[in-house]
């Protein structure tokens, strides 16, 4: 039997704790490796021209490049046209007022009861157990968020939050939390899911949901999904909140078309999802059906930083497909929660910075072998090898630096690792030192210190008994 890794409750500080310990579970890199490796074979038989999807990751690049240069202005005329559209507006700068804003809407309808279609941008707010915390019960209606409730765990991938479990430790948890009869065949588990949460979608006094993507031209909603619980969680409760992270903006409705495609393929390798949800207001006075009341919570949560600076902005470029991790190295051998934040893999670790501050994922952008599988693979064609290279950059800068462009800048700064560095650049700008500290090295090699991080996982290097110029100079002189 494997050891089971708990739910990340510590500080994303632990990253490295947590990845030792992630890859002491046999059973959990067995489940990512073949999810991974399953996916990945998906992806590319859904693209398997590479002129046409590198033509397709272009236009995704030029849509959403193009929208953020326009940022505040598509924001501007989101709100207008949703407003007109009946859909009322709110912004948040933190997620302590976003969720201000959920629970004055809840309160205002005597809600007891929140239904959840999937939001990765809810997970950021932590709803739930803010919701709870004031006596609202939440309920997740994914499938893979709902497994992840009853097991009180965290998701572990964007797309799919409970990638990292397998149908008999599903069977387990249904068993002992829903009281059935174990099973491990998977149609069955989901049919009890469905039914446990068809009678919860009628009960709810408010559903919420995600977006995928926020139309300006139209002012509309656009929301994928497979399983239709998108679709009843908008469209059953009397009042629908849906909340989103500033960056979802897009133009027009054109836009929308290649990101739809670059999604749904690069995610699961589908041509499109089931269900392609557009919301465009609250039910009408001749409709039989929807919500009496829609809203909007926009959430910045240090998107803003990211966005103030021209090399950081393509961050924001993202459209949550979770193909940089299922084709990275790191992030299939410790799986989601070792990272400790609600974005794991590459992409986490490169916004994670920016929602949390660089003072509490100081480790994040530094595990990363820079293989670039991820960027290879990114469908809008984020840099994302250059971007942790550049957060590495942030986080040895002196705190105090006068060029600060982000939250926690300097983390691990260390004025003794500065000054080793300004030596050795010293040593190798100066012929005479060079000479002298290689005679030395070689003379005195079994004197080297087993010591750095190098040495915690790798024997300790030594000099050689001569030095390359010493060995070249008596090769020529016949000795």
């Amino acid at each position: 039997m494997s050891q089971r890794i708990p739910v990340v409750e510590l500080s994303s500080r632990d990253l490295k704790r947590n990845a030792r310990q992630a890859l002491g579970d046999s059973q959990l890199r067995g489940n990512m490796r073949s999810a991974m490796d399953s996916l990945m074979a998906k992806r590319l038989a859904s693209m398997p021209d590479e002129y046409e999807r590198e033509h397709l990751r272009e236009m995704g690049n030029h849509v959403r490049a193009r929208a953020l240069s326009k940022l505040p202005e598509l924001l501007e005329r989101l709100e207008a046209n949703l407003t007109r559209n009946g859909v009322k507006v709110h912004w948040a700068e933190t997620v302590d007022e976003a969720n201000t804003i959920v629970l004055a809407i809840a309160q205002a309808h005597q809600a007891r009861q929140v239904i959840k279609g999937k939001s990765m941008v809810s997970e950021e707010m932590e709803m739930n157990h803010f919701l709870e915390g004031h006596g609202i019960e939440a309920l997740e209606s994914d499938m893979g968020e709902y497994i992840i409730q009853l097991d009180h765990e965290k998701p572990t991938h964007i797309i799919m939050p409970a990638i990292h479990k397998n149908a008999r430790q599903v069977g387990s948890l249904f068993r002992d939390t829903l009281g059935i009869d174990y099973t491990e065949d998977v149609d069955t588990l989901i049919q009890t899911g469905r039914r446990v949460l068809r009678e919860k979608f009628f009960a709810a006094d408010i559903g919420v949901s995600g977006v995928n993507f926020a139309v300006a031209e139209t002012g509309t909603l656009l929301l994928v999904e497979n399983e239709g619980n998108g679709r009843m969680s908008t469209g059953v409760p009397p009042v629908h909140i849906a909340v989103t992270g500033i960056e979802k903006v897009v133009e027009n409705l054109r836009d929308v078309v290649p990101l739809l495609s670059l999604l749904t393929r690069s995610a699961l390798g589908q041509g499109i999802t089931t269900y392609v949800n557009m919301i465009s207001g609250p039910r009408r006075a001749d409709e039989l059906d929807g919500p009496q009341e829609v809203h909007l919570v926009l959430l910045d949560n240090g998107r803003s930083q990211a966005f103030a600076d021209g090399e950081l902005r393509q961050t924001l470029n993202c459209i949550r497909c979770g193909a940089c991790m299922n084709h990275c190295p790191v992030y299939t051998r410790i799986g989601g929660q070792a990272y400790g934040t609600v974005y794991p893999g590459p992409i986490g670790k490169i916004i994670s910075p920016h929602l949390m501050g660089l003072e509490n994922t100081p480790d994040h952008p530094s595990a990363s072998s820079l293989c670039g599988a991820c960027g290879e693979v990114c469908p809008v064609k984020i840099p994302i090898p250059a971007l942790l290279r550049r957060l590495r950059e942030e986080n040895i800068k002196k705190p105090d630096d006068p060029h600060r462009v982000m939250r926690g800048q300097g983390s691990k700064y260390s004025a003794t690792e500065r000054l080793v560095w300004q030596g050795w650049r010293l040593l190798n700008t100066s012929p005479l030192l060079y000479r002298l500290f290689g005679f030395f090295a070689t003379r005195l090699r079994s004197l080297t210190p087993n010591i750095g991080p190098w040495a915690q996982n790798h024997a300790a290097p030594k000099p050689a008994a001569r030095s390359l110029h010493e060995l070249a100079k008596q090769h020529l002189e016949g000795k």
